[in-house]
């Protein structure tokens, strides 16, 4: 596909905002165990839970750190996204001699991409599928744009699409050529 949308900053249509957030820090939490001493860590630092199979949760870990959020990708794979280089680093280096776990930085090869508004179910079906779509407080994996995508939504008015990187432009390209069609 042509890139010459490829790399803009955000999108803006009748119903709909489209942008990529440069600041999520995102992690792979990977374990043996969903009930193991590294998940129980995980959620003993993050003061919540791990999300149950296909879905997404906020964590809120105090009044003075930003959220974060937690997606199931597999029974022993959660994705961890935050904005606070604080908080993500400090969770690194906790979780960092755990035996039975470890958390990968993904920061470099995820990228996020939000979008708002209420032609937002519409957008992600022209796409590729309805079934990508997600329910408030889910996660589902499928594709868009021929591309492996996991959409969650944690707010009822948001879906945010985690893609690898080296997709990221090309899926972009598809997103501006499909608002044209609108």
């Amino acid at each position: 596909m042509d890139s010459s949308h490829a790399g803009h900053g955000a999108m803006d249509t009748d119903g709909l905002s489209i942008s990529v957030d440069l600041e999520v820090l995102a992690a792979s939490l990977r374990y043996f165990n969903a009930r193991g001493s590294f998940a129980a860590a995980v959620c003993d630092a993050v003061g919540g839970s791990l999300p149950e199979p296909l879905r997404a949760v906020r964590v809120e870990p105090t009044a003075d750190q930003a959220p974060l959020t937690l997606v199931w990708r597999s029974p022993t794979e959660t994705l961890l996204l935050s904005k606070d280089p604080q908080v993500f680093r400090q969770l690194e280096r906790r979780l960092a001699a755990m035996a039975d776990g470890c958390m990968v930085d993904q920061t470099g090869g995820i990228r996020v991409v939000r979008i708002r508004g209420a032609r937002t179910n519409d957008l992600l079906a022209r796409l590729g599928a309805n079934s990508v779509a997600p329910e408030l407080g889910e996660a589902r994996t499928g594709r868009l744009a021929e591309l492996p995508v996991t959409a969650v939504r944690i707010q009822a008015d948001e879906v945010l699409l985690l893609i690898e990187r080296v997709y990221a432009d090309h899926l972009l390209e598809w997103i501006a050529v499909t608002i044209g069609d609108f």
